[in-house]
């Protein structure tokens, strides 16, 4: 009986390696820091939604300090969450990548001003210091104004930009008129620092007709050729939908598997909460199909960018349909 059972036992741990080495491995690199922003993701690990689709994904958070495009380019992921703006630039660059799924529907970027500057038009901007973010999330802004035909150099009539960091400090501080702000994150850091709504004057890109698609997954352009990564990244992409299908459903439970994945242990509860909510309005109505007509109008709003565009020629090849159709094949 003792033999049975341990050649029992061995088999099951033989299946059970076979198993793990049947799965699939999926390495995601995120675009910041752990936070509901990419709830779908833990939530798809958490719930084992990606090991019932027969992967084994591992979720490398980012920071102020990573590039997603670079991380690819040396090996370090198999596909990444970024910005189309970046995206493209990068591609322009000689970084490849292609968008193959666009989880995210709605931008949440905005530029959030003191009511007290007197800003209450795109127009009031001349003459203002702006704090703007870089390391490839100053694109949208640059393209904004330059359809506003506003130079960004602090000559006269136009605005001075202040290299703004991961924080609202130049806006508590009054360094800046605005800052840029996403709807999820940083102006709920405004409110909660003790500026109240009724203070401050939103500007969502979405509503100036400059807004471009931001969290979009990317790999690169030359693994699309092996079928069997493009079978690998359908069902990673089908089963990250059903993470954030489960997020916008289940918002309290989703916040809680962030948090539980934040090692870091900076985030809250009431913050992740709130957070949560806001991202589920961005996703909301998303398969992970990319609309190309908003492609479209990223790509021409950064060809729109006067003497200095975030790129120079419409790019050819950038997004592909094969994943998700794929995705929806299983």
């Amino acid at each position: 009986m003792k033999t049975t059972f341990l050649a029992a036992l061995g088999l099951g741990a033989a299946l059970g390696v076979a198993d793990a080495a049947a799965a699939d491995t999926v390495t995601l690199q995120l675009k910041w820091v752990t936070q509901a922003q990419f709830a779908g993701y833990y939530v798809a690990k958490d719930k084992g939604f990606y090991e019932e689709a027969g992967l084994d994904v591992t979720i490398k958070a980012g920071g102020p300090d990573i590039a997603p495009p670079q991380v690819i380019a040396g090996g370090g992921a198999d596909v990444i969450v970024d910005w189309m703006p970046s995206a493209l630039a990068s591609r322009e660059k000689g970084v490849p990548l292609v968008n193959i799924a666009q989880p995210f529907k709605r931008s949440g970027m905005m530029l959030t001003c003191l009511k007290e500057t007197g800003i209450t038009k795109p127009e009031d901007f001349k003459g203002k210091t702006l704090g703007v973010w870089f390391y490839g999330n100053e694109y949208p802004f640059l393209s904004w104004m330059a359809h506003l035909g506003i130079p960004t150099d602090g000559s006269a009539g136009g605005v001075t930009v202040l290299k703004q960091g991961f924080n609202v400090d130049p806006l508590i501080q009054k360094q800046a008129a605005c800052i840029s702000t996403m709807t999820y994150n940083e102006y709920w850091q405004v409110i909660d620092a003790g500026i109240p709504a009724d203070q401050l004057v939103v500007f969502k890109y979405e509503d100036q007709g400059v807004a471009t698609l931001e969290d979009g997954l990317y790999v690169l352009e030359d693994k699309l050729k092996d079928p069997a990564f493009v079978a690998k990244m359908a069902k990673f992409v089908k089963a990250s939908m059903k993470g954030w299908d489960y997020a916008r459903a289940n918002p309290e439970e989703a916040a809680k598997i962030v948090l539980d994945n934040d090692e870091t242990g900076a985030q809250t509860e009431k913050h992740q909460v709130r957070m949560m909510g806001e991202i589920n309005k961005l996703t909301e109505g998303s398969d992970g199909t990319l609309d190309t007509a908003a492609a479209d109008k990223t790509v021409e709003t950064l060809l729109g960018g006067g003497s200095d565009p975030v790129i120079t020629k419409p790019p050819v090849g950038a997004w592909s349909a094969a994943v998700t159709d794929a995705a929806k094949a299983l």
